[in-house]
């Protein structure tokens, strides 16, 4: 069993105890913050938009950012003129959670990206009800019809569903669903492997005007040029930026070059 998988299978228990916890029915939407519409139009609304990303730790690099405090980072990433944010929800393994979500949304106006292994509907009521306006759902861990189901149900909720993307036979699911949010994750699930030339082939199989958003190894302000003049409307960047010490010149030097003198 892989890293993602068993993420996958510790999440299933995880849910089906909270979904007792807190039925679905008791989870109401939160009115009053960004929606889905909001979360693509603001991706769009400049050369390449910034879905900054608010993470405590990863099961592969460890932790990113100590001390970690989300709702002072997201203040930072909205100051740096970010157009949404991504924050982790699972615990376990990235130190995220319902406290941490709850924050960055009392924090900021900015779109929210509800990041998590979703593979129960539960989550998506779940997301509502905290005031996400987008909701990933990863190809690898779905079925097809799981996915068609849960992109039917982000929408009925106001949500977007981010669906991302490792390979070409997921791309092309992703294609003959008409995806209208695709995000093109640049490591490879089996070897850990980060290339940019990922979101650049599978790009090419993208249904027609959809929004593309490149996730994973962004780290300079040469691959944000590359990126934007390869028709890439997004990026997803989080641990390059957490790293640094000013977050504040990270995300400014990151999307807009060096300061000139």
């Amino acid at each position: 069993m892989n890293i993602l998988e068993q993420i996958v299978a510790d999440k299933r228990l995880e849910i089906a105890a909270r979904k007792v916890q807190q039925p679905a029915e008791d989870l109401k939407p939160a009115g009053g913050f960004p929606n889905g519409d909001d979360f693509i139009r603001a991706l769009r609304s400049v050369p390449i938009g910034l879905i900054a990303e608010v993470k405590r730790r990863s099961p592969s690099a460890g932790a990113i950012r100590e001390p970690f405090d989300p709702s002072e980072i997201a203040r930072i990433y909205e100051h740096a003129g970010a157009q949404a944010l991504s924050v982790l929800v699972d615990e376990k393994y990235f130190g995220g959670g319902e406290a941490p979500f709850r924050s960055v949304r009392s924090a900021v106006r900015l779109p929210l990206l509800y990041k998590e292994f979703v593979v129960d509907a539960w989550q998506i009521r779940h997301a509502a009800s905290l005031g996400a306006a987008a909701v990933l759902l990863i190809a690898a861990v779905l079925k097809e019809d799981e996915l068609r189901a849960f992109m039917a149900l982000a929408r009925d909720a106001g949500l977007a569903a981010l669906v991302e993307v490792h390979d070409e036979a997921e791309m092309r699911i992703a294609a003959e669903l008409e995806c209208p949010l695709i995000g093109i994750n640049n490591r490879n699930l089996k070897n850990f492997h980060t290339t940019l030339e990922m979101t650049f082939r599978l790009s090419a199989g993208a249904p027609p005007g959809c929004t593309l958003v490149s996730e994973s190894g962004i780290k300079t302000f040469g691959d944000i040029e590359r990126l934007r003049a390869g028709g890439i409307q997004a990026v997803l960047v989080g641990e390059s930026l957490l790293r640094q010490p000013d977050l504040l010149a990270a995300v400014t030097g990151l999307m807009q070059g060096p300061a000139r003198s």
